[in-house]
């Protein structure tokens, strides 16, 4: 590796996990890449301009992701309890992930899981979509 990725990878090992969920979402935000893709594949398939279309259009029709858009400030505990339940993500984790919405909460789920999911977290008082 090069000097520079060393120093970027050891800047990396100091950051807390709350920073690093927010360097992600200016990453995301910036170069209009999704870090949630579950594989590496996907990931590519995710970026535009590289014709991974077709492929990914086919995956929508048996696996589904489901992604909390807005959280009202006034419901944020009760949706942190959802997404806690939903996911085995932490207390700390769980506020990160609602705080940079919109973020995916479940991905790669049947609909049956998306909708469940989607139902839980809009009666919590989520806005919810199902991609």
């Amino acid at each position: 590796m090069s000097i520079k990725t060393d120093e970027i990878i050891e800047q990396l090992k100091g950051i807390t996990l709350l920073e690093a969920s927010e360097l992600v979402a200016q990453i995301e935000e910036t170069f209009g890449v999704d870090a949630s893709a579950p594989t590496g594949g996907m990931m590519v398939a995710a970026m535009p301009g590289l014709g991974g279309g077709a492929a990914e259009a086919v995956e929508e029709k048996t696996e589904f992701d489901v992604v909390i858009e807005e959280v009202p400030s006034a419901k944020r505990i009760t949706v942190i309890k959802v997404v806690r339940n939903l996911t085995s993500l932490g207390l700390k984790e769980a506020k990160g992930l609602i705080e940079s919405t919109p973020k995916a909460v479940r991905e790669g789920v049947s609909k049956e899981e998306a909708e469940d999911a989607k139902k839980q977290l809009e009666e919590a008082g989520a806005t919810v979509s199902i991609k």
